[in-house]
């Protein structure tokens, strides 16, 4: 019987393995293998923009004034009460239907706060207002602005732990939520909130990005 490398072989048979022999030869030189994937490099996430803080409690102090006074308007001290009823009209008083909060804000059994709230405002005075969101704040971040003192407000405002898990970009960002910005457009037979929305989202942003500072109480 004849040795392996006694035996004739094809040309292209010849031709492959020379190359796959070359093949490994030259990856032998260069410390990886012929027949491995080159590694992929590796994937790091990109950490997210932080808006810059300049702490300055005067300023921060100041700005959250402004903020109150909007805050503790019937506009939006309405959808946040201290018990799980909302209130109504310009003397915020309990809303007429007694709706409940429930456990998502929106209501429970068949009272369901877009009953009444259409996706708009109704023609009419003292007509419902409207939004496709129309909710109080859920029972896991109720959120109560009435009766809150500026000092209290404005620590709850800004701890994750009772704002509904939001940092300070999503604070940032939430002055441009659809039923914030509803309060300036309240319906007919409503007074507005005493600054303008621009005004407000002004002040509210002076007052994260100078430090968030509480007033004392």
């Amino acid at each position: 019987m004849k040795h392996p490398s006694q035996l004739v072989r094809p040309d292209w048979l010849n031709q492959k393995l020379m190359a796959l022999l070359s093949a490994g030869l030259f990856a032998t030189a260069v410390g990886t293998s012929a027949f491995t994937e080159p590694a992929k490099p590796v994937m790091r996430p990109v950490p997210l923009a932080v808006a810059p803080i300049q702490k300055d409690s005067v300023t921060s102090v100041k700005a959250f004034a402004s903020v109150y006074k909007v805050l503790m308007s019937p506009r939006c001290m309405n959808c946040h009460p201290a018990g799980d009823i909302p209130l109504q009209g310009d003397d915020s008083h309990l809303h007429a239907m007694a709706p409940r909060r429930g456990t998502d804000g929106k209501g429970i059994y068949a009272m369901k706060c877009t009953n009444c709230h259409q996706p708009t405002n109704l023609p009419g005075v003292h007509t419902p207002p409207g939004n496709p969101n129309w909710h109080l704040p859920p029972a896991t971040a109720r959120m109560v602005f009435q009766g809150r003192t500026p000092n209290q407000l404005a620590k709850q405002l800004i701890d994750p732990k009772q704002n509904g898990g939001k940092n300070r970009e999503q604070l940032l960002e939430h002055a441009h939520d659809g039923l914030v910005v509803a309060g300036w457009n309240p319906g007919e037979g409503r007074t507005l909130p005493p600054l303008s929305h621009a005004e407000f989202t002004k002040a509210w942003t002076t007052w994260i990005k100078t430090g968030a500072f509480a007033p004392k109480p």
